[in-house]
């Protein structure tokens, strides 16, 4: 690297964070990481029009809970600040007017009607090349004229003058050679009539405002490269201009377009990273944290989406991913969505944390059960972690533990119950202890049986239901031993009781 790497995460306040921008982010902090460089919160707030209330503080919630916390946000600021664009919207002007001085860009005073009346005129009507002389701009009118709109506080944009009959070219850092024809590109606002910049000056002048070595970004920003890039040499900052790399989508299961929120809510899936509720409409979208996902399975499930390292490994701390990155094995194709596949990563994760690790993440969950015995809810989580694909399956597969069945699954215990089954129950009640481990009651149980003349699958299925309430759980003698004689005991002759009746 010839500079220092400063890389940014630069969202827009304007609701939920899609889980292709967790992925951006992402990729940002695990190249700086990697490179012993600095990763950026930017906040791209000049559109005011989309503001939403509480946005950014959900922003960098969802960095907290994914482990990517910036060296330099809003929050913890550097020397590069400031770290919203709202707060930077006297130096944009400025910019601007430069351009417009040099015959880079021009003042347009059309008004919304005037450039409804060109769409209504002109099939596909695009602002540039063909049809800036057309307008109201300060290349048709005179230089009294613009002064006279200006002085009396006409509203008004400024665009960027696209060259014609050019090629811009440029290196980029997954795509290659990448060139564009100014023909095709038209003049976008670059300050819009509020005094605030569009994304494509204010991306640039924050850009060179904050040293940014590498601008990493989704490919639907692609097309607007060519703008970017006339800009930085329009400036004068050209030698300066960061390196670029434009993100594979991530898309649709089927493959077919861009992963919405539509989709995961027609599908039955999140797209956000954390619950966002909407202040207005008071709308609630789900994501993965509160769906269950570990925050460790999420960033891993993320950096695989267009992603891999070159091998068959799949499963990754965040310090691996840190070791391992490399933005040349980024894919140039789109990554699809499969949640299925998501899950599996967050099942992977629960079976490989430890309790401990598990434990500030099920405490609340578990927690409705009373006052709960961290050492005795370890053992639980360790027993039964292998059964859970989320977080919230925990309440089914360990809730019984900490309180006795209240309801059975009658039908897989009453039409097969008789007498001969509840007296062998009480026998195995008597000899049951404290000293049995898992594997010895088994034995006694399976010998009390042949005794008792009962094969041992009939009367397993009935002690799993009066333990568990159910069909489902970890080995029956595990669960025993883990709840003790006294507990089991207990258990036991309440089912028989209730079996009976």
């Amino acid at each position: 690297m010839n500079r220092p790497v400063r890389v940014r995460f630069a969202p827009s306040p304007t609701g939920g964070l899609h889980l292709g921008g967790v992925r951006t982010a992402l990729f940002n902090y695990l190249f700086a990481k990697k490179h012993e460089g600095k990763f950026i919160l930017r906040i791209e707030d000049t559109d005011q029009t989309r503001f939403v209330e509480g946005a950014e503080e959900y922003i960098a919630s969802c960095l907290n809970w994914c482990g990517l916390n910036p060296d330099e946000s809003p929050e913890n600021p550097g020397s590069f600040g400031p770290y919203r664009q709202s707060e930077r919207k006297s130096s944009y002007r400025k910019y601007a007017e430069q351009l417009v001085k040099d015959g880079f860009a021009y003042y347009a005073f059309d008004t919304p009607e005037e450039l409804n009346e060109k769409r209504n005129e002109i099939a596909n009507f695009l602002y540039g090349q063909k049809t800036r002389m057309q307008m109201r701009n300060s290349l048709t009118l005179t230089e009294t004229e613009v002064d006279e709109l200006l002085n009396s506080g006409t509203p008004h944009v400024i665009r960027i003058k696209m060259p014609t009959d050019e090629q811009i070219s440029f290196n980029d850092m997954i795509r290659g050679h990448v060139s564009f024809d100014t023909n095709l590109v038209d003049d976008k606002v670059l300050l819009k009539a509020d005094g605030m910049p569009t994304y494509h000056l204010a991306v640039v002048v924050d850009d060179k405002a904050m040293e940014i070595s590498h601008a990493f970004r989704g490919e639907e920003w692609l097309p607007s490269a060519p703008i970017h890039l006339l800009l930085w040499k329009y400036l004068g900052w050209q030698n300066e201009m960061p390196e670029w790399a434009h993100l594979p989508l991530i898309l649709k299961p089927d493959g077919n377009g861009k992963l919405s929120k539509r989709d995961g809510d027609r599908l039955g899936f999140p797209v956000y990273a954390m619950n966002w509720t909407d202040p207005k409409t008071g709308d609630l979208t789900k994501g993965f944290k509160e769906l269950g996902f570990m925050p460790e399975a999420f960033v891993n499930m993320l950096a695989m989406l267009g992603w891999n390292d070159g091998t068959d490994t799949e499963i990754f701390t965040l310090e691996q991913l840190m070791a391992s990155f490399s933005i040349e094995r980024i894919s140039k194709a789109g990554a699809k969505f499969d949640f299925e596949k998501a899950k599996w990563f967050n099942h992977e994760w629960i079976k490989r944390s430890s309790a401990q690790n598990l434990w500030p993440q099920l405490q609340s969950l578990l927690s409705e059960y009373g006052a709960i015995n961290n050492e005795f809810a370890f053992k639980v989580i360790d027993l039964v972690k292998d059964r859970c694909t989320l977080l919230g399956d925990f309440a089914v597969q360990a809730g019984y533990f900490f309180s006795a069945p209240q309801v059975y699954d009658e039908q897989a215990v009453k039409p097969k119950w008789n007498t001969e089954k509840a007296v062998f129950f009480e026998a195995f009640c008597k000899v049951i202890n404290d000293d049995l481990n898992a594997q010895e009651a088994e034995s006694l149980f399976k010998e009390l049986a042949e005794k008792y003349q009962l094969k041992a699958g009939e009367v397993m299925l009935p002690l799993r239901v009066m333990l568990v309430g159910g069909k489902f759980g970890p080995g029956v003698f595990d669960i025993a031993q883990l709840l003790g004689a006294t507990e089991t005991i207990s258990r036991i002759r309440k089912g028989i009781a209730h079996f009976n009746t």
